[in-house]
C-alpha cells in the first residue's frame, strides 16, 4: 500500500520504517528540514536500538520529505503521528494535530483514504479530526471525489525496544466506525498479524512467537484503551513505590516483596520495579489527560491522580535522603549517573534526572551528570537558564565520582553495574551512593568502603 506518515518522532519514524521494511511504499513527512535532510542521509535523529539498521533495509520503500503534496496525494493510508504535549491544565495540546488534519484534508486525492490517529489523542478526537479534514477537503478539492474514514490505531511502544514492540507486538488495536477502514488496516498489518515476513538477523523473531492479536473496536474504545493501559502501568509502578517506602519503615526489602507479589500470575512481575519512578513522554501526559477528561464528565479519577502524586514524591525522596545523610546541600557536589528517563534511549522528556537536578540546584548543590547516550541532547535541551545554574557534564561515568559528596543512580544503564567502585571510592569526598533503581549490590559497595542507600531497603 501507499502510506504517508506525518511526523518523524519516535512513533512516526518507527512506524514508517517498520511498514517500509514490510514492503509498503512509505513517505514520511515532517516540517523540520534539518531532520528530513538527516534522514535522507540515512541517519536517525533519535537513538533507538537497530533503527539505523532497519532503515537501511527499508530504504527502497522509504521516502522522507517536507512537501505535503508529495507525501499525501497518492496515499491510501495516512498516519498522523505528531506530538500532543500537555498543557498546564493537563489537557493535551492539539495544535499540531489540528494542523496535520488540515494538511491531510487539503492534499489527499486517492479514491479511498484511511486517516489514522497514531498520536495519543483525547477521547472523541476521531470525530474532531474528521470534521477538520472534511472542512479542509471541501475547501480545496471541490472537483475531487475521494472518500475517507477516520481510525484510531494507538501505539504501545516502549522506547529502547520500539522495533521489537512493532514487529512482535502483544496486540494491534484499531478503532473505526467503518468496516472498510478496519479491513484496510488489517490488510496493512497482515504481515505482522500472521508473521509472514522474514525477520531481520538483528531483530530475530522470539521463539514460539506465532502472531499478533488484532482487536477492532469503535473509535472511542480504541482511544480509551491507550489511556487506560498506560494509566494502569503507571499505577503498578507507583503502587510498588508506595510499598517501597513502607518497606523502609518496617525493615523489609522491597525486592523480595515485589518478587513475592509478581509470582502471582494474576499480578505478574512486570512494572513492579521500585525506584525513582516513571518519566518519559507517555505516562505523565496520558495520566494527566485521563484525569482532565474525567473532570469534563464530573469524575475525579482518584486512583490515577494518586499514581501521579506518588510518582512525583519519589523524586523528592531522593533529595530528602541526601539531606538526611549530608545535612547541608549547599556547596555539595552531587553526581547523577544517567540522564535519560530510561535506558536504551536518549529521550529526556519528563526525565527524573532533570527534576532531581533542579531540586538540588535550588538548595545550592553543584550537579555533575553523565549518560552514555543522552549527553548531547541534554546539553541542547536542558539550557542553564532553565535550571537557574549550570549542570556540569563529564565524558565518562567515572567523572561523576570525582570529589563527589554523593552519587545518585538515576538511569539503570547496564554498563553502570560493572563500575570499579574500589577505585572510584578513592575519588569521592564522601563515600555515599544512592541507588534509585535497585541495581547495585550492597556487599560489593561495602567492600569498597561505600555506603549504599537503596530505595525500598
Amino acid at each position: 500500500m501507499k502510506v504517508a506518515i506525518i511526523g518523524t518522532g519516535y512513533v512516526g519514524l518507527t512506524t514508517g520504517v517498520a511498514l517500509a521494511f514490510l514492503g509498503h511504499d512509505v513517505t514520511c513527512l515532517d516540517v523540520d528540514p534539518n531532520k528530513i535532510e538527516q534522514l535522507n542521509r540515512g541517519e536517525s535523529p533519535i537513538y533507538e536500538p537497530h533503527l539505523d539498521e532497519l532503515m537501511k533495509l527499508a530504504r527502497p520503500h522509504l521516502t522522507f520529505t517536507t512537501e505535503a503534496p508529495q507525501a499525501l496525494k497518492s496515499a491510501e493510508v495516512v498516519f498522523i503521528a505528531v506530538g500532543t504535549p500537555s498543557l498546564p491544565d493537563g489537557n493535551p495540546n492539539l495544535t499540531y494535530l489540528k494542523s496535520a488534519a488540515q494538511m491531510v484534508g487539503t492534499h489527499i486525492q486517492a479514491p479511498f483514504v484511511v486517516i489514522v490517529n497514531k498520536s495519543t489523542v483525547p477521547i472523541g478526537s476521531g470525530n474532531w479530526v474528521e470534521s477538520i479534514v472534511r472542512d479542509a477537503y471541501r475547501a480545496e478539492n471541490a472537483q475531487k471525489n475521494s472518500t475517507f474514514v477516520i481510525a484510531s490505531n494507538p501505539e504501545f511502544l516502549r522506547e529502547g525496544s520500539a522495533l521489537t514492540d512493532t514487529l512482535y507486538a502483544d496486540r494491534i488495536v484499531v478503532g473505526a466506525d467503518d468496516e472498510k477502514g478496519v479491513k484496510v488496516l488489517r490488510d496493512l498489518y497482515r504481515p505482522l498479524i500472521e508473521q509472514t515476513f522474514e525477520a531481520p538477523a538483528f531483530l530475530p523473531r522470539p521463539e514460539s512467537f506465532k502472531g499478533v492479536h488484532f482487536l477492532s473496536s469503535d473509535l472511542q474504545s480504541a482511544e480509551l484503551i491507550k489511556y487506560a493501559a498506560n494509566a494502569f502501568l503507571a499505577l503498578k509502578i507507583s503502587f510498588i513505590n508506595e510499598i517501597s517506602e513502607l518497606s523502609e519503615k518496617v525493615g523489609a526489602d522491597i525486592h523480595h516483596v515485589a518478587r513475592g507479589m509478581g509470582l502471582d500470575s494474576r499480578i505478574g512481575n512486570r512494572f513492579l520495579q521500585a525506584g525513582i519512578g516513571w518519566g518519559g513522554s507517555c505516562f505523565g501526559k496520558d495520566t494527566a489527560a485521563l484525569v482532565s477528561t474525567g473532570k469534563e464528565y464530573g469524575l475525579s479519577m482518584p486512583i490515577t491522580q494518586a499514581a501521579r502524586e506518588v510518582n512525583a514524591r519519589q523524586r523528592a525522596r531522593v533529595v530528602e535522603i541526601l539531606m538526611n545523610e549530608l545535612k547541608i546541600l549547599k556547596g555539595r557536589k552531587i553526581g547523577l549517573l544517567g540522564l535519560a528517563f530510561k535506558p536504551f534511549t536518549d529521550d529526556l522528556r519528563d526525565a527524573p534526572a532533570l527534576d532531581i537536578a533542579q531540586r538540588l540546584i535550588e538548595r545550592g548543590a553543584k550537579v555533575v551528570g553523565y549518560d552514555p547516550i543522552a549527553m548531547k541532547r541534554a546539553k541542547k535541551e536542558w539550557p542553564n537558564e532553565k535550571l537557574g545554574a549550570e549542570i556540569q557534564y563529564t565524558d565518562q561515568a567515572e567523572g561523576v565520582f570525582d570529589e563527589a559528596d554523593a552519587v545518585v543512580l538515576v538511569t539503570e544503564w547496564p554498563d553502570f553495574k560493572s563500575l570499579a567502585f574500589e577505585s572510584l571510592a578513592e575519588k569521592m569526598k564522601n563515600k555515599l551512593v544512592v541507588d534509585g533503581r535497585g541495581m547495585f549490590e550492597a556487599d560489593r559497595l561495602a567492600r569498597a568502603g561505600v555506603k549504599l542507600l537503596t530505595l525500598g531497603k
